[in-house]
């Protein structure tokens, strides 16, 4: 089963972007899927690497395009990019030095991770463009 799903109110009307966040929901589902796999402490960990690539890209494509459209708020948006990369990272941390597997724990801090720069910053950045 999905953990996140699209949804509208996702969208920022950028569509190189708007991929980009229908790619990352896609591949954090199948992070979700591998966690209750059978061999989740072999697989787990390149899924995770290539989420952390995945997000740096993506951030580094979205505050381009906010500095070339003067977005107002990109210090800020910038700022929680960095909070992102570093709550992510934690949380890779925190998969590999663990003794036992919690998925559902590890499900709802990438849900709560995803959900929230959405609903906040990049929602902010749609209203703003007007898209």
């Amino acid at each position: 089963m999905a953990l996140l799903r699209w949804k509208d109110e996702y969208r920022i009307g950028i569509e190189a972007v708007d991929y980009e966040h229908r790619e990352l929901i896609d591949l954090i589902n199948r992070l979700h899927e591998e966690l209750g796999g059978e061999h989740a402490k072999l697989t787990v960990p390149g899924f995770f690497g290539d989420l952390l690539k995945g997000i740096s890209a993506h951030f580094a494509l979205e505050e381009k395009f906010m500095r070339e459209h003067r977005y107002d708020q990109l210090d800020q948006h910038k700022n929680d990019h960095e909070r992102l990369l570093d709550e992510i990272r934690e949380i890779m941390d925190a998969f590999e030095h663990s003794e036992e597997l919690d998925s559902p724990e590890l499900a709802a801090r990438l849900d709560a991770w995803f959900s929230r720069h959405f609903e906040t910053y990049d929602a902010r950045l749609h209203d703003k463009l007007g898209t």
